[in-house]
């Protein structure tokens, strides 16, 4: 019996510690979500078990839907982690200077920008033009689990700096959704909010050893960010950065199954139930379809690619070691992945649940083609470097090998 449950359950292991199974499980997921709503003819079902009210969605003002305590409340968890490992990289590792630093900001900013105009092109003069912000967002979840899938083709310079550019990324698109969305700030809990962060940094100064104080501390930050119209899930960046670098390895081991085994299988699973329409080949060609899918598939590599190329032209910046030029415009097109913030921001622009759709639609396309062309390009240029890696006169060791064992 003992052997029975030793056979099944290793192999479990070995898929659950590897980091790619995070990357197999988001795209499981997505699959199923979109199967279930589209597989019937009343799939609405599905979409109501994740949108309908909860019984004490009135009470304190909290998310009133599981999808809003998924995209509001959990998904601040997987923002510890991935800042967690941000703060080891500025403050030790591969972004310690400032020539590595400026790097994502710059990237982030190219990768915000062309898309932005790409979209403002394709829905020029029309009532569409709000949703230029749509395309401006990296999903991280996504991308860092489409690059683990890459294995060794992608380099793990490389992956920090994705992981980095994307958290400032959505950092960005934040801010855009918050002067540009309409998103009405209460002033008053965000100075609360500001209040709950001094503590936490003061906690970090005096050297208060992490604990319960830190966490309760934590939870209030998210519930005074909530509360004052800012994106609440983005209150997990703050507190990862507020806590000092001898905690965050215990904080990523507390947090990094949860996070990658249950909070981003259900995110996908909530944010991908879509109906698809009948005319899908003329939704993707609407000037919403276009923007975004250019937008992401094609702005985001270019504008990441020609910024950082003129800062480090300039020697404002510097690439990371052991990472080339064709590498990181790859990862430019796994930027092209925005998904999260890209649908939340839909939800903002657009009232119409029609137009809803063809945007969420469009984006999902767009994660498609940027997995799909990332895997390509990365295949193609480690192919290319294997080749030219070979010497020009091949030796031939076996001969002489075979040779002296005939000898013997």
């Amino acid at each position: 019996m003992k052997n029975i449950r030793h056979h099944i359950l290793t192999p479990l292991r070995f898929f659950f510690n590897d980091s790619r199974s995070t990357g197999v499980l988001l795209i499981g997921c997505t699959i199923i979500s979109i199967f279930l709503v589209n597989s019937s003819h009343n799939g609405s079902w599905y979409s109501e078990l994740w949108t309908s009210p909860l019984p004490w969605s009135g009470r304190l003002n909290l998310p009133e839907s599981l999808l809003e305590w998924i995209n509001n409340f959990m998904m601040a968890f997987f923002f510890v982690l991935a800042a967690t490992e941000i703060k080891r990289e500025l403050i030790s590792g591969e972004l310690a200077s400032f020539k590595k630093a400026i790097l994502p900001i710059g990237a982030a900013f190219g990768g915000m920008l062309v898309p932005a105009l790409i979209f403002a092109i394709f829905s020029f003069r029309t009532i569409y033009a709000h949703g230029w912000g749509i395309p401006t967002a990296t999903d991280i979840a996504f991308s860092l689990a489409a690059a683990s899938l890459l294995g060794k083709r992608f380099p793990v310079g490389l992956k920090i700096l994705l992981m980095a550019l994307a958290i400032i990324d959505d950092l960005g698109a934040i801010v855009v959704i918050a002067f540009f969305y309409g998103g009405k700030i209460q002033w008053m809990y965000l100075g609360l909010s500001g209040l709950v962060y001094t503590a936490l940094l003061l906690c970090n100064y005096y050297k208060i050893k992490f604990s319960m104080l830190q966490v309760v501390l934590g939870f209030c930050l998210w519930y005074m960010m909530l509360q004052s119209g800012i994106e609440a899930s983005i209150s997990g960046v703050l507190f990862a950065f507020a806590m000092p670098v001898n905690s965050l390895a215990v904080i990523e081991k507390a947090i990094h199954k949860i996070v990658n085994l249950g909070i981003l299988p259900l995110f996908a699973l909530a944010n991908t139930a879509i109906l698809f329409p009948s005319s899908f080949g003329s939704a993707l060609h609407s000037p919403v379809g276009m923007g975004i899918i250019c937008g992401l598939v094609i702005g985001k590599p270019v504008g990441i690619f020609l910024i950082s190329r003129i800062m480090v032209a300039f020697k404002i910046a510097q690439l990371p070691a052991n990472v080339n030029w064709k590498q990181f415009f790859g990862m430019g097109t796994l930027a092209g992945i925005g998904f999260t913030m890209s649908i939340f921001t839909t939800m903002l622009a657009f009232s119409e649940h029609a137009i809803r759709d063809i945007a969420k639609i469009s984006i999902l396309t767009s994660v498609v083609a940027s997995v799909v062309l990332s895997y390509l390009y990365f295949t193609i240029i480690s192919k290319k470097k294997a080749i030219v890696s070979l010497p020009k006169s091949m030796p031939q060791p076996n001969i002489a090998l075979n040779l002296s064992k005939a000898q013997a």
